[in-house]
């Protein structure tokens, strides 16, 4: 299982917008091959920052879905709110509690 976290620090005026674009296409990532879960995560002690928590089976399964229609006008729809560059990181699960 493959852990991917993305830290999104957005323009305070543009959370709204991001929260429609989350809440249009998060049924559309849950259900894409290879995902097993999402979530959305704030940051306590910075209320501009957002971090998508997802599950995947494999590192190639992310990378389908980092290649497709819906990954590329999602994140192109929200890079354009950010008041700095994302982070993103992927993990290998190697022990589930």
């Amino acid at each position: 299982m493959l852990v991917r976290i993305v830290r999104m620090t957005f323009r305070e005026e543009k959370l709204a917008e991001f929260h429609a674009i989350f809440d249009s296409s998060k049924q559309h990532i849950r259900a894409f091959p290879g995902n097993r879960h999402l979530e959305l995560l704030r940051d306590p002690d910075q209320p501009s920052v957002r971090m998508t928590y997802s599950l995947w089976d494999s590192a190639d399964a992310l990378e389908t879905y980092r290649q497709s229609d819906l990954f590329r006008t999602t994140w192109a729809a929200t890079k354009a709110l950010f008041a700095d560059r994302a982070v993103a990181f992927s993990a290998e699960q190697l022990e589930v509690l």
